[in-house]
């Protein structure tokens, strides 16, 4: 077991976990890491071509690409928050100064490597098949948008009838007319 690094240690006494230790954590428990390795395992390079520097850890790599898709984060930004959040290094399992944190590079060419397997897809397959063990599905559904704008005190249309998207409502202590729209996912 490595030692852990010195920038740690205390760290992990604070008292209060963090919405994002929360939400890691149950990341941590639901995703079926080894299943999801397992898609990508046979695509990922063993060694370096060309004798450069060794590939990183896939689990590393996964991890990493799973935070990139929660928080939406751009490869330069993912490498960024590496550096400047514990949490997500150490969900990265990044645990002492020998690990090595990936630079944008290296994130941009595992996301490729995805892409061009279509390996999303099989990961995305993958955790349904998952859910369905347990009984969960992912299914469709609608986002709504209810914002508040500026209109006729009417709500009726051209056409003199009542519009089905338009409703009143109270902004504090004024009244208003809102309009609802639902987009299908």
């Amino acid at each position: 077991m490595k030692q852990q690094a010195r920038s740690m240690t205390g760290y992990f006494d604070k008292g209060k976990s963090t919405r994002r230790e929360r939400f890691l954590a149950e990341m941590e428990q639901a995703v079926p890491w080894s299943r999801l390795l397992s898609v990508i395992e046979p695509h990922y390079p063993k060694r370096s071509a060309k004798g450069g520097r060794p590939p990183l850890p896939l689990e590393r790599m996964l991890r990493i690409y799973c935070l990139q898709q929660w928080y939406n984060l751009s490869d330069p930004a993912a490498e960024e928050a590496l550096y400047d959040s514990l949490t997500m290094r150490r969900f990265a399992g990044v645990h002492s100064d020998d690990d090595v944190i990936p630079d944008e590079t290296s994130i941009l060419n595992f996301r490729r490597l995805l892409e061009a397997h279509q390996l999303t897809e099989a990961l995305f397959t993958e955790i349904n098949a998952h859910l369905a063990e347990r009984g969960l599905f992912v299914g469709k559904g609608t986002i709504v948008d209810a914002t508040i704008v500026h209109a006729p005190a009417s709500t009726k249309n051209a056409r003199q009838e009542r519009d089905p998207e338009m409703h009143q409502t109270r902004k504090g202590r004024q009244w208003c007319v809102s309009r609802t729209q639902a987009a299908d996912l």
